[in-house]
């Protein structure tokens, strides 16, 4: 973590300590957040990111900003505070009142906090665990990026502890997820795809882009129900996120998998491109919200 941290309308020293435990969101996960990168002082999608916390805030009933400028802004003198121009952001909007435990005094219905730190380096591939019914894909909450995140950091250290990297999180129909904090994607052919969100999986940003956005002529990336059968089927694995971008998959435990990496290369090249596009887009026009 960089030197200072945003926490509402300021800009204060990391180790300042201006949360309360009767700030209901903070003991509870009642919250929502997103990581965003910043490509030469610019967040990249921010918009994208805006509107996911936006929907998860309302589904969760978290108070949520009301103007996308008014926490751009914010984020952006953080940005310039820590000079952190290359980097990764964290942002999060915590719930304040509401339940048993709220705490006394005036308090505002949400902070936003968020802080800045280094591009993690993640290698240049990844080896996965398997993990049955760790989605519940039915859940009206499913695919939400929400503050309640321990599963995820327990899976994730438990899969270092066991030498990977990461695990594939399968739902209650024995169904491909996502991993703890990235989308997976398998490639065949000309086809490329992803779980839907009906699997329980986070609408991450990355894959969003790649469906949405990103686009090789002769190659078709959709949507589609995927079994660990698929997996090993496939020609590739690779697994996406806002950090990672696309990294390939070597080995998943128990799993016989081909470690191809033409089409992943192919899609990395082109949302280099974008990511490109849009940082020049917003630097040229002195847009950055």
């Amino acid at each position: 973590m960089h030197s200072y941290l945003l926490h509402n309308d300021d800009i204060r020293d990391t180790s300042s300590q201006d949360l309360s435990a009767g700030q209901v969101g903070l003991l509870n996960g009642w919250g929502v957040f997103s990581t965003i990168r910043v490509y030469d002082g610019v967040m990249f999608a921010w918009e994208r990111h805006w509107h996911r916390m936006q929907i998860d805030a309302a589904k969760l009933h978290v108070p949520f900003p009301a103007e996308q400028d008014w926490l751009a802004q914010r984020l952006y003198r953080l940005i310039e505070a820590n000079r952190a121009w290359n980097a990764t952001l964290r942002v999060a909007v915590v719930r304040n009142r509401g339940g048993m435990f709220e705490g006394p005094g005036p308090m505002r219905p949400f902070d936003v906090i968020a802080f800045t730190a280094d591009v993690n380096r993640w290698g240049a591939s990844v080896r996965l665990g398997l993990i049955p019914n760790a989605r519940h894909a039915a859940n009206e909450f499913a695919g939400t990026k929400n503050l309640s995140w321990s599963e995820n950091l327990t899976w994730y250290e438990r899969a270092h502890e066991q030498g990977l990297d990461e695990v594939v999180l399968l739902n209650e129909r024995g169904e491909v997820a996502e991993c703890t904090s990235a989308n997976i994607f398998a490639s065949q052919g000309d086809q490329v795809w992803t779980p839907p969100l009906k699997s329980g999986c986070l609408p991450g940003v990355t894959r969003a882009l790649l469906l949405d956005e990103v686009k090789i002529p002769g190659l078709r990336i959709t949507e589609k129900t995927l079994l660990p059968a698929d997996l090993e089927a496939a020609d590739e694995v690779f697994i996406t996120s806002t950090t990672r971008e696309l990294l390939p998959v070597v080995s998943i435990e128990g799993l016989a998998i081909q470690a191809g990496t033409g089409v992943r290369q192919q899609l990395q090249q082109a949302l280099s491109a974008y990511v490109d596009s849009y940082i020049n887009a917003r630097k040229k026009a002195d847009i950055k919200v």
